[in-house]
């Protein structure tokens, strides 16, 4: 017995001695590094076939076309923050939700839960559409800038309202520029502009015109003839809007909803593009009359104009001046014409929308009605206005898609006209905003 033990332990000590030569052991290594590498060639061709947009390597794209960066902007917060970590596009830029942007249609047949970044959109040969609408963004408030400094986002918010044909409310007190950035505005994108100072002696026909008398051709005959009022135009600014009474208030529901006005009978289409927008002060309450409710709900926007900071009322000063009045105003040079605002327009109408997105519209829209602090919540038009806001930031940021952020954004300028207020909440100063921000606080966001 002891001897079978001994030949088995001089055989296996030879067997090992034989394994554990260095050729041996380099042999074996050899092996094992090859069976490595078929194992990663294996799953590279797995991956490329089942993702044909990630061949070739993140190393060959970048050298091969590196593609664009978005522009520095303000750093993500919350869940834009949580976004960019995650991968998903989510940093605002420029203050604004957003910066990334939409893969082409091939890359969302492939992933159709996935975003990809502007670089990433470029890289894979897709076209930038979003861009346009984003350069024409900062064509137009580089020419406003040679005026109106420290009002970046009552510009964006104005120039979202006219990518979406819709009218804006202007709130604040004297002296904040707001009738000087509708006419710069309007002069950047090479819009046809009027300006009316509505005042309590005003009639209808002030504004929509009236049929007058006319010379026939031949000088003969006099002939009934409509003689158009300033409401013909692109912009309209309704200085004071409040100065007038209702009657004449009444005369601008027919032109912002259906863009067309009534005399005598007579339908008048009105130029297209045709927008509104309206100034009022929110400190002065004798000689004015408040807006119906009516013709609140047809304004897209309502956005405080508030006061500059400091360093933008520095920058003010350093504006050349012809006396009081701005000197540069005549230098604002239109960067874009009514082409390209059409454009724009139906860019933002290709904009995607998901159902979860929009459930998330409807059920702030519906909360507003809700708040016990509110006796009128928003009508079913808000919630259209608040989607088509979304769909305009979503591509003044660059995206073809909407997000939370893009919805949060808008909230308060689009709802905050439209909620009346209980009289005792009032007098616990609880304002509009504070009923929007409630109602946002209350609905879970979509993930």
């Amino acid at each position: 017995m002891e001897g079978r033990v001994d030949r088995g332990r001089a055989r296996r000590a030879a067997g090992n001695g034989r394994v554990r030569t260095p050729a041996g052991t380099a042999r074996r290594r050899l092996a094992r590094a090859r069976a490595g590498a078929r194992g990663v060639r294996r799953r590279r061709r797995c991956l490329a076939r089942a993702h044909p947009s990630a061949r070739g390597g993140a190393r060959t794209r970048a050298a091969r076309d590196p593609g664009p960066r978005d522009p520095p902007g303000r750093a993500p917060t919350g869940r834009a923050r949580a976004a960019d970590r995650r991968g998903r596009p989510g940093a605002r830029v420029a203050g604004r939700p957003g910066g990334g942007h939409v893969c082409a249609a091939r890359h969302r047949r492939a992933h159709p839960h996935r975003r990809t970044s502007v670089g990433a959109h470029t890289r894979h040969g897709c076209e930038p559409d979003g861009e346009r609408v984003r350069e024409l963004r900062v064509r137009v408030a580089s020419e406003i800038r040679k005026v109106v400094v420290g009002q970046d986002d009552v510009v964006d918010l104005t120039l979202a309202a006219f990518a979406v044909n819709g009218h804006v409310l202007l709130e604040g007190v004297p002296g904040v520029a707001k009738t000087l950035l509708a006419n710069a505005l309007s002069r950047a994108l090479g819009l046809s502009f009027r300006r009316v100072q509505f005042t309590p002696d005003m009639l209808p026909s002030d504004l929509t015109g009236t049929m007058t008398l006319r010379w026939s051709p031949d000088s003969r005959v006099q002939e009934l003839a409509f003689r158009p009022g300033p409401v013909f135009t692109n912009v309209l600014l309704a200085d004071e809007i409040n100065r007038t009474p209702p009657k004449t208030q009444a005369a601008l529901l027919e032109a912002m909803q259906e863009a067309q006005v009534s005399v005598d009978g007579d339908a008048h289409a009105l130029p297209d593009p045709f927008a509104v927008i309206a100034t009022q002060n929110p400190i002065e309450y004798e000689g004015t009359y408040p807006l119906p409710e009516a013709q609140l709900d047809r304004f897209l926007m309502k956005i405080d104009v508030g006061y500059p900071d400091e360093q933008a009322e520095l920058a003010l000063l350093r504006l050349d001046h012809r006396g009081v009045a701005p000197a540069t105003l005549d230098d604002v040079s239109a960067v874009a014409d009514p082409d390209e605002l059409h454009d724009a327009r139906e860019q933002v109408d290709k904009t995607s929308v998901t159902d979860e997105v929009m459930t998330y519209i409807a059920a702030i829209v519906r909360r507003t009605r809700e708040l016990p602090s509110v006796a009128l919540g928003a009508s079913p038009r808000a919630a259209v206005h608040l989607l088509a806001a979304s769909k305009a930031s979503a591509r003044l940021s660059g995206r073809d898609f909407v997000t939370p952020d893009d919805v949060a954004w808008m909230a308060r300028p689009v709802l905050r006209h439209r909620l009346l207020i209980r009289p005792e909440a009032e007098l616990e100063r609880y304002r509009p905003d504070d009923a929007v921000q409630a109602a946002l606080a209350s609905v879970p966001v979509p993930r």
